[in-house]
């Protein structure tokens, strides 16, 4: 993140609300030994005029039982607040280095210290900050490549944007469509499409099929590279051989000699009601998935009634940029229904450890944002267009609504505009909101902290300062000071260092699932984290509350979403490709139906193919008649037309699907089947290749664990 964060004396190192719901188990906070710490919490409550008050014993039991436990705690009044600043005696923290290397826990030889490098983020914030900053720079520096490549696949369709003999049908077409929408819809003229057909183009091309075989090796490859990485960094940390189960026991007996374990227990009953209970919600979300859907249908009906011309004549379009709108509006509703439910949920399960609790709260959050962000996308990359009948037998919604049609083009246009709204929506609004909110909310509340900087005059003339460096505490309006410039910052919790994880790791699905219909998608989310990971860092360095540091070794469970994220990307990519794209059916009609195949030698093997994927109704059948008005069927020269063409594989006669439909049906699942395969392939090569540590760490470690059982048979001699 560029330079780190400097240690700052006068940071508040935790800020409690309610001094009762504060644990007193402190991670490991290492220090240099040639720096005085000052206090190692400072909390902070309500301030209790009646002494009976249930509320005010509860406190002064709370501090009474710190003060036992041999910590200094100082007292400071201000306003209806009551702060108090705690110190933990060293012997605790001496306590602490010696379980974790009986326990195996921090891998540490010799005399060596738990002595963290300064002025880093892992010496401030502690490991699991540290982890997050390491896996997000890693990430950035990963997406440059394949923000490359995809751009190479963008400039590839637009260096053949004029000489496309698709684009070049579409736009000199005389063939008449049938209306899209009921009433107010008129035939169209194919060549009015002319600009959309050329947008298509560049999204769905033979460039995206290769494109989506890279991310999805890529991701994998991502994957191998961050386990080498952070392997590097935890074991010079020192923490390689971390382990959550331990780390939880030491600081129970640290609080607490005569404590017992608490057991691992598992009931089938409540797994069962959480796994109902999750199911449901995934319905519920489903559901608001479908409302989307009959909210584009309502709206593209309503628009083709306007009075504006533009917005009237590319109804279906905006439709979908609405909906795209909606959805994301909806997401943020939704994001904290989401949390709510997954909280609960956990409170049902009651899991062994908040370690325990984490994982599984992270994994039931991500499962219903998934859900809540890609519902819409999956119907609109495999169903939109495909279930929406035909004219004559039009799939109507409660009868009157017509679902919605592709463009002769192809589907993958909507995609690609439904991921680049909520895309663009989604990174640069939440970037504005997350940093721009804490940063008003702490300009509004540095009055009283300037207030209580001209009541001291040794402040003013630095003589608390020097105070401080030769070992003596600050006075007290210089500590209030300082713990009221904390105090006023933005509160910190669990979710603060989560969302961040969660935000990044939505973005690495959109940059890996559906990526075949937005080869940019790598490029914008590059530019999005060159800003992100700066914002990040200013926000947790001077706008909010330092978070309590944790020890880890790994992001936890993100890695196993990340991998079955690497999993869906295939798969879902394989279907884009070969289902919503018309990749399969170009690649039908170039060798079986096209001039090509014929034996036309002077003629483009893709000439004809747009004609050869319309049907024609005839206007003559009552079926199809009786789908429209008559003013809907005369063109804008005034003519009546008899017979109109439609996107589909049918018999003009019966309306039958045509044999050449059930053959591209059969080449799509096959090479769905085949996508998959050779690319799972590649994944696993990819990540037998790189092994998860490097050779340098592996060898420090073994010669760590040589020298830690020589000194320990020194000891026994």
């Amino acid at each position: 993140i560029g330079t780190p964060p400097k240690y700052d004396q006068s940071r508040l190192d935790y800020v409690s609300r309610d001094i009762a719901e504060h644990r007193t188990q402190k991670p490991c906070v290492c220090f240099p030994q040639h720096q005085q710490r000052t206090y190692d919490y400072v909390l902070v409550a309500d301030k209790v005029e009646d002494q009976e008050h249930p509320k005010f014993r509860k406190q002064v039991a709370f501090i009474d039982h710190l003060r036992k436990k041999n910590m200094k705690v100082t007292k400071i009044i201000h306003d209806d607040k009551v702060f108090y600043g705690v110190r933990a005696p060293k012997e605790i923290f001496d306590k602490y280095r010696y379980l974790l290397k009986v326990s195996d826990a921090c891998n540490w030889s010799g005399d060596r210290k738990c002595v963290r490098i300064p002025h880093s983020t892992r010496s401030y914030f502690g490991e699991k900050v540290a982890l997050y900053y390491l896996w997000l720079g890693w990430y950035t520096i990963l997406l440059v490549p394949a923000a490359i490549l995809g751009v190479i696949v963008f400039l590839y369709a637009l260096a053949f944007f004029n000489t496309s003999p698709l684009i070049k049908e579409v736009c000199e077409s005389d063939t008449v469509m049938c209306p899209r929408c009921d009433k107010w819809c008129q035939v169209w003229q194919l060549r009015d499409t002319c600009t959309y057909a050329k947008v298509s183009h560049l999204f769905d091309n033979e460039g995206t099929v290769a494109f989506a075989m890279f991310m999805a090796v890529w991701a994998t490859i991502f994957l191998e590279l961050w386990k080498r990485h952070k392997a590097t960094f935890v074991s010079k940390w020192k923490v390689f051989d971390w382990c959550e189960e331990e780390e939880e026991l030491i600081l129970g007996v640290l609080n607490d000699p005569d404590c017992h374990p608490k057991e691992f227990r598992h009931s089938y009953l409540r797994s069962t009601l959480v796994l109902v209970l999750v199911t449901l919600m995934l319905v519920l979300i489903i559901g608001l998935t479908q409302a989307l859907v009959v909210f584009r249908v309502v709206a593209a009906v309503l628009l083709s009634e306007g009075t504006w011309e533009f917005v009237r004549d590319h109804a279906n379009t905006v439709a979908v940029m609405l909906g795209a709108v909606l959805h994301y509006i909806t997401m943020q509703f939704m994001t904290r229904v989401n949390k709510a439910v997954a909280f609960k949920l956990c409170e049902i399960e009651k899991t062994q450890s908040f370690a325990a609790t984490e994982r599984s709260f992270t994994v039931k959050m991500f499962t219903f944002q998934f859900f809540t962000l890609f519902s819409s996308l999956i119907y609109v990359a495999f169903f939109l267009g495909r279930i929406n009948g035909r004219p004559g037998s039009y799939v109507r919604i409660s009868g009157k609504w017509r679902l919605e049609e592709c463009h002769p083009s192809g589907c993958l246009t909507d995609l690609f505009i439904q991921m680049a709204v909520i895309m663009l929506l989604k990174q640069t609004l939440n970037n504005i909101f997350e940093f721009t909110v804490p940063w008003f909310k702490s300009y509004f509340r540095r009055t009283t902290t300037k207030k209580l900087e001209r009541k001291c005059g040794h402040c003013y003339k630095n003589a608390c300062r020097e105070e401080e460096k030769m070992g003596r505490d600050p006075c007290d309006i210089c500590k209030l000071r300082d713990w009221l410039r904390n105090y006023d910052l933005n509160d910190v919790n669990f979710f603060s260092l989560f969302n961040e994880f969660l935000e990044m790791v939505v973005q690495f699905s959109f940059t890996t699932i559906f990526v075949a219909a937005f080869p940019l998608a790598p490029l914008l989310a590059l530019i999005n984290n060159i800003f992100e990971i700066r914002l990040d860092a200013i926000k947790m360095v001077s706008l909010e509350r330092r978070l309590v540091p944790k020890k880890t070794n790994d992001i936890g469970i993100w890695t196993k979403v990340l991998e079955a994220i690497g999993v869906l990307a295939v798969i879902a990519n394989g279907l884009v490709i070969g289902v919503s794209s018309d990749f399969i059916p170009r690649l039908v009609y170039r060798y079986h139906y096209g001039p090509c195949a014929n034996g036309e030698a002077d003629v483009h093997c893709m000439k004809g193919y747009i004609n050869d994927t319309l049907s024609i109704a005839h206007i003559t059948d009552l079926s199809v008649r009786k789908d429209f008005f008559p003013s809907q069927l005369i063109t804008e020269s005034g003519f009546n037309v008899t017979q109109c063409s439609y996107k589909d594989y049918r018999n003009d006669v019966d309306y039958s699907l045509t044999s050449q439909f059930w053959l591209i049906m059969a080449v799509r699942f096959a090479f769905v089947v085949l996508f998959e395969h050779v690319v799972v392939i590649f994944k696993c090569i990819a990540a037998w290749f790189v092994p998860d540590s490097p050779m340098l760490v592996k060898n420090d470690r073994l010669k760590d664990k040589l020298c830690r059982l020589k000194e320990e048979l020194q000891l026994t001699d």
